[in-house]
């Protein structure tokens, strides 16, 4: 039996991470005037921290699907644990360090220091569906 622990201590890393950006984005908009429960100004941009911070879970929530059939995939078809752990940390940490980036820096420009972050993060999920689809063959 293949033992998939230290991959899936960084998908539960990863589930932390959501909540905590679920959290913050939650708590942030609740304290706004006016806060009506679903719905966010049209009319904020980057320059809001509430806007970031939703954009940041919507943005994870919208990466997450990928994310998860690629391991699914991975752990099905017995791609090797540690090799998979280490693309999960990166995919984890990547997802950290673009929540940090979006959190701290008001910007409209692209590319912005959080879309390298994203890029990281996508390799590593595309490294990871690669390497199931090699197994299947």
């Amino acid at each position: 039996m293949m033992n998939y622990d230290f991959a899936l201590f960084g998908f539960w890393v990863l589930a932390l991470t959501l909540c905590v950006q679920f959290v913050v984005a939650s708590v942030v908009k609740a304290k706004q005037p006016n806060a009506i429960p679903g719905k966010i100004s049209e009319s904020l941009s980057h320059g809001s921290f509430v806007f970031r911070a939703h954009r940041t879970f919507m943005n994870s929530l919208e990466n997450l699907p990928l994310f998860l059939c690629a391991f699914l995939l991975a752990t099905y078809t017995q791609v090797e644990p540690y090799w998979l752990g280490i693309a999960v940390w990166i995919y984890a940490l990547a997802r950290i360090v673009h929540m940090l980036l979006y959190y701290a820096i008001a910007t409209e420009r692209n590319p912005s220091p959080r879309s390298y972050a994203f890029l990281v993060g996508f390799l590593a999920t595309l490294a990871i569906l690669i390497k199931a689809g090699w197994q299947l063959l």
